[in-house]
């Protein structure tokens, strides 16, 4: 029974700590765009996590704006994030329905 228990526990954990894949095309654009520097899929780095942006309930439009135009106030306990007007909106808008997507995904 304890070795029944230790398996499950260690199955468990593992998959409590997955760790979320980033499609290939949508992290292509994180990097060009330089937003893995603060940010991760999982964890908190500099920036929130994308899981917890799409926990805010944003809509895609409301990210493609806020990656233009951050809003300080919307993560207080975190620096500012520096404005990227400079990201094609196309662009913007395919980060955006990714991490929509993350909060759909249980």
């Amino acid at each position: 029974m304890k070795k029944f228990v230790i398996i499950f526990g260690l199955l468990g954990y593992g998959v409590a700590n997955a760790q979320t894949k980033i499609p290939a095309d949508v992290e292509k654009l994180l990097q060009k765009n330089t937003c893995l520097a603060c940010h991760n899929a999982d964890k908190k780095v500099v920036g929130p996590a994308y899981k917890d942006v799409a926990k805010r309930n944003y809509s895609k439009e409301q990210i493609v704006e806020l990656i233009y135009k951050p809003k300080p106030s919307n993560w207080p306990g975190y620096p500012p994030m520096a404005a990227l007007p400079n990201v094609p909106r196309s662009e913007a808008l395919k980060i955006a329905t990714w991490i929509v997507s993350l909060n759909k995904k249980k």
